[in-house]
């Protein structure tokens, strides 16, 4: 890993800074940084504030309308918060994705646990995956969790007088997925590493799943056992996306096609990435090419790297940003 960021690094300083290497002016090219807009952390991120601030809000208003916390909870609460019970979900299907991003006033210190959480976690899976895995991981666990709190609600017999007013809040199978997902892509990744060589990633994993394991043997038992399931879908996405299934392209496809469905100027486009290389043929043998590195297909590289790290790169594209490379120390 060392040797690949011997030669990306300089790259990225060389088209990605304020000048390229003829000593001209280059305008900075955007990465996956805190402020881009293509930056999927910072969006989970912001939609759980934008829930918890929007949820609060309504709370407010309830309160200088002196509202009880009954009739909150009834007619707020319970449009955004996944129910126990088969029947009242079937009358709001949406909660099972609306839950995973909402959380109350009541729980304050929860939201922020999280958010640091996946903050930290969500930052070092975007470096080992690609910022495009984020989403769909914490999405897969958010559901796996509801679906296992569900049914530890019908399957759990202390559980089953509860499951008509029982109800699920919070980001904590996602983040908690999104967690696992990290510490099985690199589970001797150090934390706090001025402390005798930092404490392993999997260290703090280990914890959290015990915290949550813990939790099983009291009446909390759907709600620890749905961050297990978060866990357990972070966990099988690596183990599937290292055996050549990448549960995150169909999710992000239907996102992209979404997004373009009303836009009358976005074209799909039909050029394949290697029919905008250039090739030198010369004098040698047909068939036999020679890339020609320019400058756009080295920033594509880059950005391909940024979306879905190093690891996704074909062999053509490495030995391009390897030569690049070169070419830059001379």
């Amino acid at each position: 890993m060392h040797n690949i960021c011997n030669f990306i690094i300089p790259l990225q300083n060389t088209y990605m800074g304020e000048t390229d290497r003829h000593g001209e002016y280059k305008k900075p090219k955007k990465g996956i940084l805190l402020g881009h807009d293509s930056n999927a952390l910072v969006a989970l991120f912001a939609i759980n504030i934008i829930f918890f601030l929007l949820l609060l809000l309504i709370q407010v208003v309830y309160f200088f309308m002196q509202q009880t916390p009954v009739s909150y909870n009834s007619e707020v609460i319970q449009w955004f918060a996944l129910p126990a019970g088969l029947a009242t979900l079937s009358e709001r299907p949406w909660t099972i994705f609306t839950y995973m991003f909402s959380d109350t006033g009541q729980n304050i210190i929860r939201l922020i646990s999280n958010m640091i959480w996946l903050w930290a976690f969500g930052y070092l899976l975007q470096q080992m995956a690609g910022n495009d895995k984020l989403i769909p991981i914490y999405i897969y666990g958010g559901v796996l969790g509801g679906i296992i709190f569900i049914a530890a609600h019908y399957i759990i017999p202390p559980l089953e007088p509860m499951r008509a007013n029982a109800a699920l809040m919070g980001a904590n199978a996602g983040t908690l997925a999104v967690a696992m997902a990290t510490t099985t892509f690199s589970p001797d990744y150090r934390f706090f590493t001025q402390i005798r060589n930092g404490i392993p990633i999997w260290v703090l994993m280990s914890v959290y799943i015990l915290i949550d394991f813990a939790g099983v043997a009291g009446m909390g038992a759907a709600h620890s056992l749905s961050h297990l399931g978060g866990a357990l879908a972070g966990f099988l996405f690596v183990i599937f996306l290292r055996r050549g299934s990448d549960g995150s392209i169909w999710m992000n496809r239907f996102y992209s096609w979404l997004m373009n469905l009303f836009n009358p100027y976005k074209k799909p486009s039909k050029e394949k990435t290697k029919e905008t290389i250039f090739y030198n043929t010369g004098s040698r043998k047909p068939f036999k090419k020679t890339t020609n590195i320019t400058q756009q297909k080295v920033d594509e590289i880059l950005d391909k790297i940024n979306q879905k790290g190093y690891h996704f790169l074909t062999e053509e594209e490495k030995d391009i940003l390897k030569k690049a490379a070169e070419e830059n120390e001379l």
